[in-house]
């Protein structure tokens, strides 16, 4: 009889120190390291539209703006992350005898992928509710226009929002900030666009 082998776990800090070492990032779930694929080129792309359009219009505002390779920590999930797009208010908040990872998003981005979707619908976006500065929520389908916008509305109440229209205007409340869904696609091959 075989018997499967079981994962090796890790702590935190032995996490840390491969993450350091490593070319590649992985996410931290619980003592288990999980690698990243690397992402699609429409992934980035859309990241990246979305990162210049929320620079632009937090310019001067007291908020810093993250891509894919910052490091957030959820202490209440045991879990290292790294958002597509991620929003701070100021001031940062880092993890305890870390500089390069933070703990008060405000604001999330995944772009959808096929692998993810599920993730980023499930057990990661039940991680990130469980950040008291983050309160809006942004999922970005790059196969089609299709964007979902969650607000926290009050303690455990989240209102969604979604989009498949891109001449519909988004109202991000992180800000005040408002994007047009198709700028969001800009420089993106999708039927109908």
């Amino acid at each position: 009889m075989t018997q499967a082998l079981e994962p090796k776990l890790c702590t935190p800090d032995e996490y840390l120190a491969l993450e350091l070492a490593s070319e590649t990032r992985s996410e931290y779930r619980n003592g288990a390291i999980i690698p990243m694929t690397g992402g699609t080129p429409d992934c980035n792309e859309i990241a990246i539209n979305l990162a210049s359009l929320l620079k632009s219009a937090l310019r001067g505002k007291p908020y810093r703006i993250f891509g894919a390779d910052q490091r957030l920590w959820i202490p209440d999930r045991n879990l290292y992350t790294y958002p597509d797009v991620m929003v701070v208010e100021k001031p940062l908040q880092l993890q305890t005898g870390r500089t390069d990872t933070v703990m008060n998003p405000c604001f999330i981005a995944e772009v959808l992928s096929k692998s993810t979707q599920d993730y980023d619908h499930g057990e990661k976006f039940s991680a990130y509710r469980s950040i008291d500065s983050f309160r809006e929520y942004l999922l970005i389908d790059q196969y089609s226009i299709h964007v979902e916008h969650y607000v926290k509305t009050a303690a455990n109440q989240w209102l969604l929002s979604e989009y498949d229209d891109p001449t519909v205007t988004l109202s991000l409340k992180t800000a005040a900030a408002q994007i047009e869904i198709i700028t969001l696609y800009d420089n993106i091959d999708i039927d109908g666009v």
